[in-house]
């Protein structure tokens, strides 16, 4: 990962680490956060899709940056798994690891590594998904890649 993107990453990732409160009732909001995301994280690994679709809010947005054609703001959950379901067809990404689980009163992040191939490339991919919570669910996702030149090629 380069100086550059791994900055971007921790610029991403310093909201949720600002105590806003003491630590202790950081850690009790930040709970029902980390189970939410704990619990996606679980339902990723294993593939149940039913469970993934249902812990995203109707009105459930995805910023997915870049430059390539899925690139900008997917708003709605049906816009944002259609967009979802477009780089899975593209890249048959599947999750190899969770690395973090960061959690705090409403927004908390995973920080993963996923596997993309198309024909014979495979590569892995590591991402960090900040999330915004509402009602218990996803509301709000932002990606950030470790390597967002190789992510840009192989979505083209």
């Amino acid at each position: 990962m380069t100086d550059l993107n791994r900055r971007t990453l921790i610029a991403a990732l310093v909201p949720l680490a600002v105590p806003l409160m003491s630590a202790d009732a950081q850690a009790c909001e930040g709970a029902g956060t980390r189970d939410v995301l704990a619990a996606y994280a679980d339902d990723w690994a294993r593939r149940d899709t039913g469970a993934l679709v249902s812990a995203y809010h109707d009105n459930f947005t995805l910023f997915y940056p870049g430059r390539h054609a899925l690139a900008g703001v997917h708003r709605g959950k049906s816009a944002a798994l259609a967009a979802l379901q477009e780089i899975a067809r593209r890249t048959r990404r599947e999750l190899v690891a969770v690395v973090d689980i960061m959690a705090g009163a409403h927004e908390g992040a995973l920080h993963v590594i996923e596997r993309w191939s198309t024909g014979e490339a495979r590569i892995n991919v590591e991402r960090v998904l900040v999330y915004t919570l509402r009602d218990g669910l996803l509301y709000e996702c932002h990606l950030f890649d470790g390597d967002a030149a190789l992510v840009e090629t192989f979505l083209d």
